[in-house]
This record gives structure tokens, C-alpha cells and sequence, in this order.
């Protein structure tokens, strides 16, 4: 390891649901954690927005914790790494640095129109082809154009270099250097729909499809990156931001996914399933999305994922929303009160259906219910959902051509034996869980470190990543043949 005057790296991980934050030493002990919650909006039917200045306080809230709690000044950082909600999106006044408008959320569907009719008029092969990704309201294109043509002057300030798009990870940036660099990683342009997944450039042919001018948009640099420093004045001290990368991205660095056929599963908000695919661009045949998994210098990973809309927030829905459960917590002790759903699938398309579907306008139902259907039936077809819906990915993911022999999994709901359990079943799969569920803020430590020189991939990574649990398939395969038979009728019913 070279010499490295600060002793420390600090991780941010800006999620939808909340900002988390450690510290690290450079040989890879976790010094100090912390996190914040950041409040979500739903103003109309598939609408979902987020304060962009709870955002911006949550992140500087967590580092500010951190440092009061740990009493380590800024001078003694070496590094920021950063991970972060992908796809939301953001367009600020760059003399004021003022949000416009407030963040359109990744789940936000009232682009859907203008994404069908794009595909209606023949443009999806095209977008396919040159980003990995399909029309759909879940990117950001159509979000920015959203912004641009319902905000007064909002297009001809644009046009005249005014104004600046970013995802978070570019907003954060802009305003930890106080609108000093707009620039993003190439792991959150490749989910823009505006960034050629070869060229890694900003692409002229797409700019136009979606009416979007080119001066809005931030620089493309690799992951590993001196971005900038942070302005001494928020943390008492410049601390420089070594390195940033999309959050499920994130995640896979996280868990140690290196070697082609590596896979993961974040479950948080939602579901994302991301398989490292080598140096090389699979295109999907199944609608999955191609996607860049890294860029470490000039060396590229790539890979195909599954994104699942509703996951974790299922379990806010129960607990929240119709009072079936206390706490997330409650849902595997519920499930375990019941042999099995009694028929019962909950398929939570709240705000559409993800992949393989692709269809945001399927809602939500709850199908099978007889009178003797309990709250437990329910609350376990909630959870069985996220393995149904994993397993569809899965499916997806071999049919292209992914050699798949176990599953690593991370995010909250990672913690629910119970869950975790019936997914090895489901998937007839080992699935390994680590000590260290909350992976992209580690991902995103391990990225500052490699850029810092403290770190080689892979095998001189710090050994934070250790097995806790491996869950081994034991469901019969009749039994799990029937219950997923279930499964795609209940989806049968209202997908399209």
C-alpha cells in the first residue's frame, strides 16, 4: 500500500430511502457508520418526487455525524467515494444552483406516454442498440424533457447554457464543490438514455430524439476519478471526492463481483439484479439491460440487469399503508404462521412492472383470495413476490446466455432468513449472504481506496467482504414448479 498521510475513506451512499455514510481505515476496518432518512413524494397517480435540498442535507447531515461522532477532521480523509439512487433526476440554475423542479424519482411513471410513443413511431430497436436500455419512463430522458417543456423558459435557458442536468450523483458533486464541476461517472450516464454504450459518449442522435440540449449535460469520467474536492467551508476542511458510481453498480463492487458470471441482488426499494458479463456487451433478447458494471482507467466491465420496481417498498405498503404488520421485521414471523400462501399471490405493481415486463401500466393486485385468506396469506405472498419476480431476472438472465451457479444478495431485506430461505427455493440456487448487507456505500469505499492507490482489484481489496450465511435450495421441485405456476398466472392477470 502506498504512503497515504490521511488515515481514512469516507463512503457515501445517497439511496432513495435514505443517505448512509462510514468511515473507513485504509486497511478496510469500519470505523463509524451512520444513516438518514429522506421522506419520498407522491403527488398523482405514478408520480414520485423527492426535496432535492433533503437530499443535499441528508448526504451533508451523514458526514457531519460522522466526523462530530468519530472526532476526525477533514484533514485526516484522504478520499470521498460516492453511490448513489440512479436514473432520478435533476435540473438546476447553475448561477444560483437552484433545483427547478423537485427530483423526478427512478420509479416516476408520467412519462410513459411519450416513452410509448417513441416506441409506437419505431425508435426502440434504435435506443436499444446504441444504450442498452429500452424507452421506458424508468430512465431519465424523458424526465428531463418532462422538466424542460412544463418549467417557464426552462428550454431556452437550457439552450443558452443556463441551466445543468444531472442525476444525484452529478448534483451532489455540483454542490460539494459549490458549482465548481459538473461531471458524472459513466456507470450513471449509461442509464440516461443519452449515452452511447461504446462510444461512452453523449450522443447527438439522441439528444435530438428527446429534445434535449447538449449544454445541460455534465462531463462523462470513469469511475475512478478525481471528481474534485469538497469546499472547505461545509466540512471545515477539502476533502477530495476520488470516485462515484451508480448504486447497484455499486453494490456488485461491493460484493466482490470481478469475474464474469458473478452475480447479485440488492433488495431495497426495489429489486436489482446485476450480472457481470466480462468485456464484452451481451445484448439483451429477453429485455433485460445492457449496462456498464466499471471503468477503472481504460479497463471496462459490463453487464446485464433486471430491475424490479417494488421490492422492499412492499413491505411499507403492508406496514404502512393498509396497518398489516407493525414493522418490516413482522413479515417473516407472519409468514411463518402458515404453511404456505393458501393460494394467495400479491403481485406489487405499484408503479408498473419491471423487467422482463416492462409495462408501467400493470397496477398492483392481490389474486386468489378465498374466506379463509388471513393477513399472514397476504403479508407472505408480499414477500414471496420478490422471489417470484427475482426469478423471473434469473430466467431472463440464463436464456441470454449467463451462467448462473449462486446468487449473492445485500440490501435490507437481505436480513430476512425467512425471505432469503424460500428465494434459494424458488431460484433452486445457493444464495449467499454477507456479514455486510449495506454493500454500495462499501462498494463505493472500495472505489475511493483503488483510486487513492491504497487498493488493487481484486485481490488486493481490504477483506471486509466475508460469507455470514449460504441458504441452500430445499423446496421440493414439484412443490416449486406448482407454486410458480401460481405465480405466472397471477402476473398473466394483469401484465399486459
Amino acid at each position: 500500500m502506498p504512503a497515504v498521510s490521511q488515515p481514512y475513506i469516507l463512503a457515501i451512499d445517497q439511496g432513495t430511502s435514505s443517505t448512509r455514510a462510514i468511515l473507513l481505515s485504509l486497511e478496510g476496518s469500519i470505523i463509524a457508520k451512520t444513516q438518514q432518512s429522506v421522506d419520498i413524494q407522491c403527488p398523482q397517480n405514478g408520480w414520485v418526487e423527492q426535496d432535492p435540498e433533503a437530499i443535499w442535507q441528508s448526504v451533508v447531515g451523514t458526514i457531519k455525524t460522522l466526523l462530530q461522532k468519530t472526532g476526525i477532521a477533514a484533514a485526516q480523509i484522504a478520499g470521498i467515494g460516492i453511490s448513489n439512487q440512479r436514473e432520478t433526476t435533476l435540473i438546476w440554475d447553475k448561477q444560483s444552483g437552484q433545483t427547478l423542479y423537485p427530483a423526478i424519482v427512478w420509479q416516476d411513471r408520467r412519462t410513459h406516454a411519450e416513452c410509448q410513443r417513441l416506441v409506437d413511431q419505431g425508435y426502440e430497436p434504435i435506443v436499444q442498440d446504441k444504450t442498452g436500455l429500452l424507452l421506458d419512463p424508468y430512465f431519465s430522458a424523458t424526465k428531463i424533457a418532462w422538466i424542460l417543456n412544463h418549467i417557464p423558459d426552462a428550454k431556452t435557458k437550457a439552450q443558452a447554457g443556463q441551466l445543468a442536468f444531472g442525476t444525484v450523483d452529478s448534483f451532489l458533486l455540483w454542490r460539494l464543490t459549490q458549482g465548481s464541476v459538473h461531471a458524472t461517472d459513466v456507470t450513471n450516464a449509461s442509464r440516461t438514455l443519452l449515452c452511447d454504450l461504446q462510444r461512452k459518449v453523449w450522443d447527438e442522435e439522441l439528444l435530438a430524439l428527446f429534445d434535449i440540449p447538449v449544454e445541460i449535460l455534465p462531463e462523462i469520467k470513469a469511475n475512478q476519478y478525481h471528481f474534485g474536492n469538497t469546499h472547505p467551508s461545509l466540512f471545515d476542511g477539502a476533502i477530495p471526492i476520488v470516485g462515484m458510481m451508480g448504486d447497484q453498480q455499486a453494490a456488485a463492487f461491493g460484493q466482490g463481483c470481478f469475474h464474469a458470471g458473478d452475480v447479485k441482488s440488492t433488495y431495497g426499494t426495489g429489486c436489482f439484479m446485476l450480472a457481470h458479463t466480462g468485456t464484452e456487451i451481451i445484448p439483451s433478447r429477453h429485455r433485460l439491460l445492457s449496462t456498464i458494471n466499471y471503468q477503472l482507467n481504460d479497463t471496462y466491465a459490463y453487464g446485464l440487469e433486471g430491475s424490479i420496481f417494488v421490492a422492499g417498498a412492499t413491505m411499507q405498503w403492508l406496514r404502512d399503508a393498509v396497518h398489516m404488520i407493525h414493522d418490516a421485521s413482522d413479515s417473516a414471523s407472519l409468514a411463518k404462521t402458515v404453511p404456505d400462501n393458501g393460494g394467495v399471490y400479491l403481485v406489487p405493481a405499484f408503479t408498473g412492472l419491471g423487467a422482463p415486463y416492462w409495462d408501467p401500466l400493470a397496477r398492483g393486485a392481490i389474486l386468489g383470495l378465498t374466506r379463509d385468506s388471513t393477513q399472514a396469506h397476504i403479508v407472505r405472498a408480499g414477500l414471496e413476490a420478490v422471489a417470484y419476480q427475482t426469478k423471473d431476472l434469473l430466467s431472463a438472465m440464463q436464456e441470454d446466455g449467463c451462467e448462473i451457479k449462486g446468487l449473492r444478495v445485500d440490501g435490507g431485506m437481505a436480513n430476512n432468513d425467512w425471505l432469503i430461505q424460500f428465494l434459494a427455493d424458488i431460484l433452486h440456487l445457493p444464495v449467499i449472504r454477507p456479514k455486510q448487507v449495506e454493500t454500495s456505500v462499501l462498494g463505493a469505499a472500495y472505489l475511493a481506496g483503488i483510486t487513492l492507490g491504497c487498493y488493487q482489484l481484486p485481490a488486493g481489496l481490504p477483506d471486509i467482504w466475508q460469507e455470514a450465511d449460504a441458504f441452500n435450495p430445499a423446496l421440493s421441485l414439484e412443490l416449486r414448479e406448482r407454486w410458480c405456476q401460481g405465480w405466472r398466472k397471477a402476473i398473466a392477470r394483469i401484465a399486459e
